[in-house]
């Protein structure tokens, strides 16, 4: 068996382009990625508190993480991810992870949902909204899907659907993945669904309140 030595978390973040404009590179993209991630699993969500997490561990740190000067105030980081890929973030956590032999549970359920990332609503322009997928045993994010402008969860789930191996396991969601291609889909790969069935499938709708429709006369003491 051949043993590879694992890439760090710093060396696969390089990858990821940096997405700001060269007057906004003062900050090393990379320290500040890892930044993010390092105080999200110390239990630190949100820019505010990753702010205070830095300023505890001390300068040192701050730079070993690749930074220089002072680290950047929490507006900077907010520009930062506003202006990042999620997708390619998520691309580069995926390599770090799959480094690693864990053994985990078999997942058997896979929650899908779309989800609007917060701090991206601006004036005259789109919020920045997501699909994620969820896994019920595991209790993680198994993927988020970044939705191009223009775009719905629809198209969205249908793009994410062509690279998953879905055997065995079950797809939960909410009304708007009750299409027909998406059913099929996950079906063909081996799988099933739960999906909430409203009024944007009118005759499927029917169809299941008909089914438990008590008749007319009839009687418990019959049966």
């Amino acid at each position: 068996m051949e043993v590879r030595p694992a890439r760090g978390l710093l060396e696969i973040l390089r990858q990821i382009p940096d997405p700001r404009g060269r007057q906004g590179q003062r900050h090393a993209c990379v320290a500040m990625l890892a930044t993010m991630i390092c105080a999200t699993l110390s239990g630190f969500g949100g820019f505010r508190p990753t702010m205070q997490w830095l300023d505890a561990q001390g300068l040192a740190f701050w730079h070993w993480l690749g930074g220089t000067r002072r680290p950047p105030t929490r507006s900077t980081f907010q520009d930062l991810f506003a202006a990042l890929d999620p997708n390619l973030l998520f691309e580069a956590l995926s390599q770090f992870i799959a480094q690693f032999d864990v053994d985990l549970p078999d997942a058997t359920v896979e929650i899908w949902d779309g989800k609007v990332l917060r701090g991206t609503r601006k004036r005259h322009a789109e919020t920045e909204k997501l699909l994620v997928r969820f896994d019920l045993a595991l209790g993680r994010t198994l993927s988020s899907f970044r939705l191009a402008e223009g775009t719905n969860e629809i198209t969205a789930a249908q793009t994410v659907l062509k690279g998953l191996l879905l055997e065995g396991k079950i797809v939960v969601g909410d009304a708007i993945y009750c299409q027909r291609e998406i059913c099929q889909e996950i079906l063909d790969q081996g799988g099933d669904y739960v999906f909430t069935v409203k009024d944007n499938q009118p005759q499927l709708h029917r169809d299941i309140r008909q089914a438990f429709v008590i008749p007319e006369g009839f009687s418990p003491l019959r049966c």
